[in-house]
């Protein structure tokens, strides 16, 4: 017992409306792993360093592993399962696998949000691989994979 009152959130994750009593101190990383039940969001460094835990809040890219549950109270949150399924890949998922821009796949999830992030918010090609793309750390690809992924999806025309 932490002796915290519980903080009463309702969000929209994915889609779908969650009500959920949480811990003031309780990280959204955490919430959405273990409340949610969601865990294609990845926790690996918690400082907010490599990348791994990035979803989108109101469409931002946020680092879950640096925010609060509390703090996404009447916000929308999109993590890596709303963009496509094992099935049935999204544009920018299909993108990737071609490309071969994953290998052991951990930062992937973080990448594809922040990339979703900035075509939401109109960033051209440039802007994502040069300014977003350096905000995550991946220690299989050298990244050259992972740029080609980006220009192929952006090269669709994909619009927000």
């Amino acid at each position: 017992m932490t002796g915290e009152p519980d903080i009463r959130i309702t969000t929209t994750v994915n889609d779908v409306t969650v009500e959920a009593q949480v811990e003031g101190r309780t990280l959204l990383s955490d919430f959405l792993r273990h409340d949610v039940g969601l865990t294609g969001t990845h926790v690996a460094c918690e400082h907010g360093v490599c990348g791994a835990c990035t979803v989108l809040v109101d469409d931002q890219p946020v680092r879950s592993c640096l925010m609060l549950a509390a703090q996404v109270d009447g916000c929308r949150v999109d993590t890596v399962e709303s963009l496509g399924t094992q099935d049935d890949l999204s544009p920018l998922q299909s993108a990737m696998w071609a490309e071969h821009g994953l290998q052991c796949g951990f930062c992937t999830p973080g990448i594809l949000m922040t990339v979703e992030g900035g075509r939401r918010a109109g960033l051209d090609v440039r802007q994502v691989v040069e300014d977003a793309l350096p905000g995550h750390l991946c220690r299989c690809t050298g990244y050259q994979n992972i740029r080609n992924a980006i220009e192929s999806y952006f090269a669709q025309g994909v619009q927000a």
